[in-house]
């Protein structure tokens, strides 16, 4: 396999989450790695465990990924404020790239406007947040519509990441 996978990273995110597909995608081939507000800053997850960005979001374009991962936790609500990660976001799904949120990340998908008649799914605490931004909520394991992927929680994680290699293969 070829091609770099972003993941983003932020203080809260969900461990499971980021670290999960991190090392499953390497295992596949993939070059995963993280993408912060800052290269090389330590951002520290929701229970406390390290992630250090190793790119900063100033430096990755959307041409440069094979696809990105949005974790959840309480990370989703700082990057939706930035403009940065949000056109990220935006112009990866523009590129019909694989995108994969899960949990809380769906959140991303909301401040991006990019739900409409999509079908996702997502920790249900924000069910109505991603309904009201004009997606058709599914509550299942994994959601796969075009080159969106979403799963709800960390117990999703192997048919999300199952789904993110088989949309990566696609790209090939």
């Amino acid at each position: 396999m070829s091609g770099r996978v972003g993941i983003l990273t932020e203080f809260n995110y969900e461990d499971l989450e980021l670290w999960y597909p991190y090392y499953r995608l390497r295992e596949e081939g993939y070059d995963t790695f993280t993408i912060g507000p800052e290269k090389g800053k330590t951002y520290n997850s929701k229970h406390g465990y390290p992630c250090k960005a190793e790119e900063g979001i100033d430096n990755v374009n959307a041409e440069d990924l094979a696809g990105l991962i949005i974790p959840g936790g309480f990370a989703p609500d700082y990057w939706r404020r930035d403009k940065r990660f949000l056109d990220l976001v935006k112009a990866v799904y523009q590129s019909g790239k694989p995108i994969a949120a899960i949990c809380h990340g769906a959140w991303m998908f909301c401040s991006a406007k990019i739900l409409k008649d999509k079908k996702i799914t997502c920790f249900v605490a924000i069910k109505d947040d991603v309904e009201n931004a004009g997606a058709l909520y599914e509550d299942s394991p994994v959601v796969v519509d075009g080159n969106m992927i979403t799963s709800r929680l960390p117990k999703d994680l192997p048919d999300f990441c199952k789904a993110i290699i088989s949309q990566l293969k696609k790209q090939l």
